[in-house]
């Protein structure tokens, strides 16, 4: 599993574009993980899935709610991501909000979240494998900081807890 100090693992994750800009076309889009994190200072926040209770009531509203503070400590970007595809992650963005915000970042084959070690095997609940919970943050491709819901709990991976890690 991914720890503090260790290099960000290499991929792509997908995107929803709607408004065409900036290199990007209309629809789904690849990043580079190595290439987007460069130079930059990026939250990510990793969740079991698009439009489940928690993820929609609590994970990805705190951080859409505090952008700003992120903002002031240094952040440049926040990535939400999940083990959906990218129509799915944009429609979820859509509904609460988070152009411009944070980046619905989609990992529909769980490739990301088994290269980090971060996944969550809900097979038994009909999910199959899916990303854990959890909140990293990235510095030039490098993570300083991480919070491992190991087994699927909502205590550890929120934003106020590792805004309060960043303001430290």
């Amino acid at each position: 599993m991914i720890k503090v100090g260790d290099k960000l693992p290499g991929g792509t994750l997908f995107e929803y574009i709607e408004v065409e800009g900036e290199g990007c076309s209309l629809g789904p889009n690849a990043f580079d993980i190595a290439t987007s994190t460069a130079g930059k200072t990026v939250v990510i926040f990793g969740l079991p899935g698009a439009f489940t209770p928690t993820c929609s009531a609590q994970h990805a509203p705190g951080y859409i709610a505090q952008v700003a503070a992120f903002k002031a400590a240094g952040v440049d970007e926040i990535w939400c991501v999940s083990v959906n595809d990218a129509f799915v992650m944009g429609a979820w963005g859509r509904e609460l909000h988070a152009a411009g915000k944070i980046r619905m970042m989609a990992d529909g084959s769980a490739d990301f979240a088994k290269a980090t070690g971060l996944t969550l095997d809900l097979t038994a609940k009909g999910l199959g494998l899916r990303s854990g919970r959890y909140s990293l943050v990235v510095k030039d491709g490098t993570v300083t900081h991480l919070n491992d819901e190991a087994g699927g709990g909502y205590a550890v991976s929120d934003a106020g807890t590792l805004l309060k890690q960043l303001q430290a």
